[in-house]
């Protein structure tokens, strides 16, 4: 089992000079036992790669969470990759939310971003921040900022839906929100 054989007699190309070769035999059931179990530990030794997920908390239906207006700091995302920010009942500012001339395709936020929400953290250690995404910004929007919130170590905050009313303040026209255009 698992040999490879060789003839023994094999004639010589030239006329009249036989020439004897020495048959072999070649066992090849170790080299099978060594391919396979390289194959079992490289199987059995591979870390596949591990899903990066994040876990929400996501608040009981029932029950209201009351918190007080200077506590909440409200992002309203649009499409051009910027961001209106308040507090509270304030008029929204207007802030690039990559740096000036990369766009959408900026690895990290921009600066200006990245102190305001240092700022206003530090500001207020009960601050809450609530996500507005408008119908026309890239889910990529939301997720860098998730990253961003991530490592400034900021755990309270909230997603919710991009109204009316929010477009309104931003002074957006033509936004579409619930089927709805504005």
């Amino acid at each position: 089992m698992g040999m490879v054989d060789a003839p023994n007699d094999r004639k010589a190309g030239r006329k009249g000079r036989r020439r004897k070769r020495l048959g072999f035999h070649l066992d090849m059931t170790p080299m099978v036992d060594v391919a396979f179990l390289l194959l079992t530990f490289f199987m059995l030794t591979t870390t596949f790669s591990k899903s990066n997920t994040m876990e929400i908390n996501i608040p009981p239906e029932s029950g209201e969470v009351k918190i007080a207006e200077h506590n909440v700091l409200t992002l309203r995302v649009v499409d051009q990759a910027e961001v209106y920010w308040a507090i509270g009942e304030q008029a929204p500012q207007r802030i690039p939310l990559y740096e000036a001339g990369l766009g959408s395709e900026a690895m990290m936020l921009s600066e200006a971003m990245r102190m305001m929400l240092r700022q206003q953290t530090a500001a207020n250690e009960r601050l809450v921040i609530v996500v507005k995404l408008s119908p026309k910004a890239k889910y990529k929007y939301l997720v860098d900022l998730i990253d961003e919130f991530n490592l400034l170590a900021l755990d309270r905050f909230s997603l919710d839906d991009f109204t009316g009313d929010d477009a309104r303040a931003v002074g957006l026209s033509g936004v579409t929100t619930n089927h709805q255009e504005l």
